[in-house]
């Protein structure tokens, strides 16, 4: 992928999903408890929905940047139950790459094993805030591949916020916004998501203490 474009076209999609974290109207909540909230609304990119999870995680933001950041070898395959492969397929400059995540089957198998290609920027604000800002691209180097539906990721990422007075905690801000391609039923979906981000706070939570005491 050319760097010029590459670099135009992430540091666009940062800035919608800066926006996303700003903007507070027409989220509707679908799902509460254990300190995560997930709201929803209707995307203006696909057929689908934005969604939006924020919780405080017992972590510095470093260390829970540590266990979601896009690396090879990194942590999070090792705990996300919804990542089952991350590589690297074009490494333009240090915070922005080409990836690849593979995913597993889930609902019960209704949704069959996906793969997603996409265009990663890593940012980091003055107030120590660290955010991931993805969006899908096609690569001549990763073609679809069998055994998975190439699904694709609109543009989303994720904010480890710090709390002023709290240096030992991070409000985590993330925005799932995912076309899951193939013929799913709509309500797989929309029970998927809210249900599958609970869970991935819960998790990260478990992998913080397990990774970082």
């Amino acid at each position: 992928m050319d760097p010029t474009l590459a670099a135009q076209m992430s540091e666009a999609v940062a800035e919608k999903v800066l926006r996303y974290r700003r903007d507070i109207a027409g989220w509707k909540i679908c799902r509460e408890g254990n300190g995560v909230s997930v709201s929803w609304r209707p995307s203006v990119e696909f057929p689908g929905n934005l969604y939006r999870g924020e919780g405080i995680v017992y972590g510095t933001p470093e260390e829970v940047w540590d266990c979601v950041k896009p690396a090879v070898g990194g942590l999070r395959v090792k705990w996300d139950e919804n990542v089952t492969g991350f590589e690297i397929i074009q490494s333009i400059t240090d915070t922005l790459c080409v990836s690849r995540t593979s995913t597993p089957s889930a609902a019960m198998k209704l949704i069959s094993p996906r793969d997603f290609v996409d265009l990663v920027l890593v940012k980091r604000y003055e107030d120590g805030t660290i955010s991931s800002n993805a969006t899908h691209v096609e690569h001549p180097l990763c073609p679809p591949k069998p055994g998975f539906v190439r699904g694709f990721n609109h543009p989303c990422g994720c904010f480890c916020e710090p709390l002023p007075g709290e240096p030992t905690k991070t409000n985590l801000v993330t925005f799932f916004h995912t076309d899951l391609s193939g013929y799913l039923p709509q309500n797989v979906v929309d029970s998927f998501f809210p249900r599958s981000m609970t869970r991935f706070y819960a998790n990260l939570q478990k992998a913080v203490k397990q990774f970082h005491e």
